[in-house]
């Protein structure tokens, strides 16, 4: 809609919503991380930096990023390092096969149990 206008030019207005489907868009594998990364996350260097890798994902319902902690902490031995339930967002931190573990495990049931659009799993 160009009903708005600015020093006599039209400004677009744009109206962004959320249709949350059942999908992960995100599931990403941080291979040695490096430490500043952890501080600017909220996570403690000095526990989880030994540990060498951080697991990323985000999902949608959001409410589903309870589900997908909870399959993260019993699949392997990664620990939880942050959930949203309100953004859909989930970080584990791990060695990096307590990592890729933890989120294919999380990617597997979505996309068989729940019936969700899963990404690949990617990393760096």
């Amino acid at each position: 809609m160009n009903d708005s206008y600015i020093g006599g030019e039209p400004k677009t207005r744009i109206i962004q919503e959320l249709v949350p489907g059942k999908q992960i868009t995100l599931a990403h594998v941080i291979a040695n991380p490096d430490k500043i990364l952890y501080t600017k996350l909220g996570l403690d260097p000095a526990v989880n930096y030994s540990k060498s890798a951080i697991g990323i994902l985000t999902v949608s319902p959001s409410e589903t990023a309870i589900i997908a902690a909870d399959i993260a902490l019993k699949s392997s031995g990664a620990e939880l390092g942050f959930v949203d339930r309100f953004s859909g967002t989930v970080i584990v931190t791990g060695t990096v096969s307590e990592v890729e573990a933890s989120l294919e495990a999380i990617t597997d049931y979505a996309r068989g149990k729940l019936g969700f659009s899963v990404c690949p799993l990617t990393k760096t």
